[in-house]
């Protein structure tokens, strides 16, 4: 009775998933969802059919981020192969530490991690999964200070001197977060314009010395790209770690069409990489991948657990790969995207990122021709940034109460229609501009109709503002 409960409830969770659903949402206030969830744990277990019942209402509240109208982060859509990695890697449940637990994914992961490299274009070099950018973004930082300062790891921070960060201006907030987290400082971090006239003092600067350089491939917000070439050649000149964050971005690195985007991204010492982004393989799937060649990872994080690592295993021990992480128990990441990637190869691949900015040409066109729309720049990667301007307000842009008036438009549609359940997508304030629409363009379910319906909606949730 108990397996066949299980197995109901594994595939009807399955079943959720491919469930052509209406609504993005279903809306329902914090109080109201609890009791609807009935969230209670209690001395006994339920029955079979109140147990589906649980399942049901999970999927039916929860925000489907495979709906083609969802475009509210950089990730969205499902790719049903690694899908089905996923479940396998949950099912199979090991850590990806050592070898003799997981064989299988030791070497996977090896295989994956060396073609990703390939693509940013070393021929060899390092890298580990981590659990989303953040986390390989402080990476990134504590080997650049490794290697700059490697009596650190024995002595601490008493051991250095004040030391500074460069990142750009619109940099993802993981580099301050990082910085805060290492004893490094959030006010040694300091964010300049990466235009190509980048200029870092010799050895100080205000009084700090740098060691870490951090570019963007790929901004959260406008999809921007700093220039890789001349930042490298600042770092090469200053002997400085260059380490480009392209979470958002990498994905470009498929396309022969749009890889120019990252041009000098081989000169760098790190890069980051999110698959579960553009890619499409699911939370979580980040990697952080090092030209490094000397095991500085290793050495870095090392600990030397002896009931983990011995050194006298019956096969080779530089197959256990987790003295690498600072974590010790980690999940295994590459299956979703080793499978994926088997499934629909590198040209597969290069297709879904070519018909992303295919998409999103198409959508830029399409708002150009309606009256209320009004985009913040031409979009440099697959994300749109616009204003609705409603009828009330347009005309008006010389009016003292225009800007207030106008940063008020976006939160309301966005409530209304997730309170409808049409479509997600996200708003933010950047810069001096008052809030604006962020819409990203990724999904694979995408089609020119789900655009075509997502301006038909703002208009329509929008108009009376």
């Amino acid at each position: 009775m108990e397996v066949h409960t299980t197995q109901c409830c594994i595939l009807m969770g399955f079943l959720c998933l491919l469930y052509p659903w209406s609504q993005v949402c279903e809306w329902r206030e914090p109080e109201e969802l609890a009791a609807l969830l009935d969230l209670e744990l209690r001395e006994n277990g339920e029955p079979q059919h109140q147990l589906l019942q649980r399942i049901r209402d999970v999927a039916k509240y929860s925000v489907k981020t495979n709906h083609p109208r969802f475009f509210n982060q950089l990730f969205a859509g499902v790719d049903y192969h690694a899908l089905t990695g996923r479940f396998l890697t949950e099912a199979l449940n090991t850590s990806q530490y050592t070898y003799e637990v997981a064989p299988v994914f030791v070497l996977m992961e090896d295989e994956v991690l060396s073609k990703l490299r390939s693509l940013v274009g070393w021929a060899e070099g390092d890298g580990i999964f981590c659990p989303g950018g953040t986390m390989s973004n402080m990476y990134a930082m504590n080997v650049a200070r490794y290697r700059a300062f490697p009596e650190v790891k024995l002595k601490g921070l008493w051991s250095l001197p004040r030391l500074a960060v460069f990142t750009s201006q619109q940099s993802h907030y993981s580099v301050m977060k990082a910085a805060a987290f290492q004893g490094i400082g959030t006010e040694n971090v300091f964010k300049v314009k990466m235009q190509g006239h980048l200029s870092l003092p010799l050895f100080t600067y205000q009084g700090a010395v740098p060691f870490f350089v951090h570019a963007t491939s790929g901004t959260t917000v406008q999809g921007a790209f700093d220039p890789l070439e001349p930042i490298a050649d600042i770092c090469d000149r200053q002997g400085l770690w260059m380490h480009v964050d392209a979470a958002w971005g990498g994905s470009v690195l498929f396309s022969k069409e749009h890889k120019h985007l990252m041009r000098g991204v081989e000169r760098a010492d790190s890069v980051t990489w999110n698959p579960h982004k553009m890619m499409l393989t699911g939370l979580q799937c980040s990697a952080i991948l090092l030209k490094d060649t000397t095991h500085l990872l290793k050495h870095c994080h090392s600990a030397d657990a002896t009931y983990l690592f011995q050194q006298d295993k019956f096969y080779d021990s530089s197959l256990d790969t987790g003295d690498k992480s600072i974590q010790c128990g980690r999940k295994v990441d590459c299956l979703k995207l080793w499978l994926m990637w088997k499934a629909v190869g590198s040209k597969g691949l290069e297709e879904r990122v070519d018909r992303a900015f295919a998409h999103t040409r198409y959508l830029v066109e399409e708002m150009k021709k309606r009256e209320g729309f009004e985009l913040i720049g031409k979009p440099l990667f697959v994300n749109v940034c616009f204003w609705f301007i409603p009828p009330s307000l347009r005309g008006k842009e010389n009016s003292p109460d225009y800007n207030d008036r106008l940063s008020k438009v976006a939160p309301v549609i966005k409530e209304r229609m997730m309170k409808q359940g049409t479509m997600m997508l996200g708003y933010q304030p950047q810069g001096g501009r008052v809030n604006f629409f962020r819409m990203i363009v990724i999904s694979p379910q995408l089609s020119h109709q789900d655009m075509t319906f997502c301006l038909n909606e703002i208009e329509r949730l929008g108009n009376d503002l």
